[in-house]
């Protein structure tokens, strides 16, 4: 007798319950090849980054506004005196008049104040570079911001230490005749706007030259480039 034959089994499906049939990422597919980085940690990442960068650069807003209360008081130091001279006129009211009509003491007094604006944006960005080490649009704005605020607060503060704005007051207590100094005046408000400008060419100058710079994608390790259709370059 022969044995009865016994039909072929069909070959076994992995089912999807089976734990040792799952899919499994290949660790790597060629030379070179590095698996991506996951979703989650990609951008885990970059959240408390943007947050520590605004609050970098809230920092620097308030520390280099603040920074006006020395320019202010520089200012009103070096600034040149513009000398007056009080006097009745012909209704016999108190009139005001330049002593030195061709002096040049106003134009010196927007030029001190735009030159020690210029050092300060120098200053503070050659400070902020030496800090971070990098540059980002958030610690930009807070140059440029800071040092508008800092610039508004210098002028006011200049002004308010200097002589009274009531000159005609200020003659008649001086006396007829008698040479007193002008109040602290900037003519030229685009002056304000020099430490920001100094501050940002000071700080994308020095980040162009000494900043980071991002790695070569042909120099990472097993990266080949490739042609337009994905091949490598014979």
């Amino acid at each position: 007798m022969t044995a009865p034959l016994t039909p072929p089994q069909p070959p076994h499906e992995p089912s999807p319950h089976d734990s040792h049939d799952a899919w499994q990422p290949p660790a790597a597919v060629g030379p070179g090849y590095a698996a991506p980085a996951s979703f989650s940690s990609e951008y885990g990442q970059d959240g408390p980054g943007m947050k520590t960068e605004l609050r970098e650069a809230a920092v620097i807003t308030v520390a280099v506004a603040l920074g006006g209360v020395l320019l202010g008081l520089l200012w009103w130091w070096l600034a040149p005196h513009v000398p007056l001279v009080g006097g009745l006129d012909e209704q016999g009211s108190w009139a005001v008049y330049l002593k030195d009509s061709e002096g040049e003491q106003a134009a010196g007094v927007d030029g001190t104040f735009t030159l020690l604006a210029l050092a300060f944006g120098a200053v503070t960005a050659f400070v902020v570079f030496l800090w971070r080490r990098r540059g980002g649009v958030p610690l930009v704005v807070a140059l440029a911001v800071g040092g508008l605020l800092g610039s508004l607060l210098a002028w006011r503060l200049g002004v308010w230490l200097g002589p009274t704005s009531d000159v005609i007051a200020h003659a008649k207590d001086a006396g007829k005749g008698v040479t007193f100094s002008a109040p602290l005046k900037l003519g030229a408000k685009g002056a304000l706007l020099a430490w920001s400008v100094a501050a940002l060419v000071v700080h994308l100058g020095l980040t162009a030259l000494f900043g980071p710079r991002d790695p070569d994608p042909y120099q990472q390790q097993g990266a080949v480039p490739k042609d337009p259709y994905g091949a490598p370059p014979a």
